[in-house]
Formats: C-alpha cells, sequence, structure tokens
C-alpha cells in the first residue's frame, strides 16, 4: 500500500495510527479535527500550505520501515 494525495486523513491513518505523528509535525494538526475522515491530504496540505510531496515521502517511508 502507498499513501497518495488522494487519500482521507482516515484512511492513512487506518494503515498505521503512528502517521498522526508525521502529520502532526508537519502542521496538519486536522488529524483530531472531525474533517480528516473527508477531507484529501492534497486538499488538507493546500490548505495548510504544506508541500504535499515532501509529506508522502515521509508517510510513505514510515509504511515501508513498519
Amino acid at each position: 500500500m502507498t499513501v497518495t494525495k488522494d487519500m482521507t486523513m482516515g484512511e492513512i491513518l487506518s494503515l498505521d495510527p503512528n502517521m498522526a505523528n508525521i502529520l502532526v509535525e508537519a502542521g496538519m494538526h486536522c488529524v483530531g479535527c472531525p474533517s480528516h475522515s473527508f477531507e484529501a491530504l492534497g486538499e488538507a496540505a493546500m490548505i495548510h500550505g504544506i508541500d504535499v510531496d515532501s509529506l508522502l515521502e515521509k508517510l510513505n517511508n514510515q509504511l515501508a520501515n513498519k
């Protein structure tokens, strides 16, 4: 499985709950927000001014090392 920018935060967290740490460190504090279950990572990154490609790399590295 690979994390993509079209996945919702809920989908990403269901792959590995430890992804929350990476998301929060990147500035995505919406992990606890109700919208995390339907907002795509790419949309959330854009709203928060976060480089989605860099974030995807970190998230996918977490999965690869799981």
